[in-house]
């Protein structure tokens, strides 16, 4: 069977508060070079090497964040950097996916990425998104799910079926679930049977398209409404802004017709706050994980990042402390998560 062509749309579009003082409205997560010297948006764009052609990838994002992302990755087409006038959440921005996957090529595939996780294993995650694109051949949505490590509360969850068939990895999906409290996550891990959502999906344009015409209507006229990629600035401009701020889950996923689900045998870390760093960055004797200039005396547990300045830590214990050059963040680990409780104590030249 002759395969479709694929099309790959990383969701870029964040904003930058948890990883303050490095990120910033124009610079979020996903453009930080936080491990090594790749930005998270272009680790995640090379992992898709072999699958998917260079311009056949593209990078939505927003009008604030547009220049620095063209300036992250210049080996794409500048046209392949898409810049949403407006926040719209995850489903208008699948709609657009979608569209300029249909304007040129109505039989393509979509893959649907965000480009802010951290995977070590590429060729591991190439194979199956590879499994997953064979999968969508025939029809339903898929989704990469990603085998619980721990009972977060954090992240969505996906309750998985039966296989789909014999040399097919994909499982059925039966229901996509919300945040759960402790208890329940608890219960979910210990059950086997599910998944966390990472928000990463693959599908057929038809099958979308099918799936807005029943279920979201305006997306759907979205989508048909462009008729070639060169016309997608001006219906961008005219429409984008006026559809519904809702997310894909919600919108699409949670009643689509035909789910399913490939468990990943990748790593996989959302790198949601500065103590996830740890777990990707070396660590002295002390337990203490730096990246750059950091020197440290009877200090344990710490996270330091340094980008110019050197950074001393002397008797202390837990702390986070980044430095840039305009800003330095000095906070207790257990406190990461109200980092972005400061913006409205910064000056406009510092978020």
């Amino acid at each position: 069977m002759k395969k479709s062509p694929v099309f790959a749309f990383v969701m870029a579009g964040g904003s930058g508060e948890r990883f303050w003082p490095m990120s910033r409205q124009a610079t979020p997560k996903h453009l930080l070079r936080l491990l090594d010297e790749e930005t998270l948006l272009e680790k995640t764009i090379r992992r898709l090497e072999g699958l998917v052609p260079l311009e056949h990838i593209f990078v939505l994002t927003n009008h604030l964040q547009a220049r620095a992302t063209r300036e992250a990755v210049p080996f794409l087409p500048a046209a392949n950097i898409v810049a949403e006038p407006a926040k719209r959440d995850t489903a208008p921005a699948c709609a657009l996916a979608t569209a300029i996957a249909n304007a040129m090529d109505p039989g393509a595939t979509c893959v649907v990425l965000p480009a802010d996780a951290v995977i070590h294993d590429a060729a591991a995650f190439r194979a199956c998104l590879a499994e997953a694109l064979d999968a969508a051949e025939s029809g339903p949505i898929v989704t990469l799910g990603i085998p619980p490590t721990f009972a977060a509360t954090g992240y969505g969850y996906l309750e998985t079926g039966a296989s789909l068939g014999a040399g097919s990895s994909a499982l059925a999906l039966k229901r996509f679930v919300e945040k759960p409290d402790l208890e329940t996550a608890d219960a979910y891990v210990n059950s086997g049977t599910y998944l966390w959502n990472a928000g990463i999906f693959v599908w057929k344009v038809g099958t979308f398209l099918a799936e807005a015409e029943r279920q979201a209507p305006l997306l759907a006229a979205f989508i048909r409404s462009l008729k070639r990629v060169e016309d997608m600035p001006a219906l961008l401009e005219a429409e984008f802004a006026n559809l519904p701020k809702i997310s894909v889950d919600y919108a699409i996923m949670e009643n689509a017709r035909e789910v399913a689900t490939v468990p990943a045998r990748f790593d996989w870390d959302d790198v949601g706050a500065w103590t996830a760093l740890p777990a990707h960055l070396p660590a002295d004797a002390n337990g203490n994980s730096t990246r750059g200039a950091v020197a440290a005396h009877d200090a344990r547990g710490n996270i330091a990042v340094a980008t110019g300045r050197l950074v001393a830590l002397c008797g202390v214990e837990n702390l986070v402390v980044v430095e840039t050059p305009d800003a330095v963040l000095v906070c207790h680990r257990d406190s990461v998560q109200e980092v972005k409780a400061l913006q409205p104590l910064l000056p406009d030249s510092l978020k």
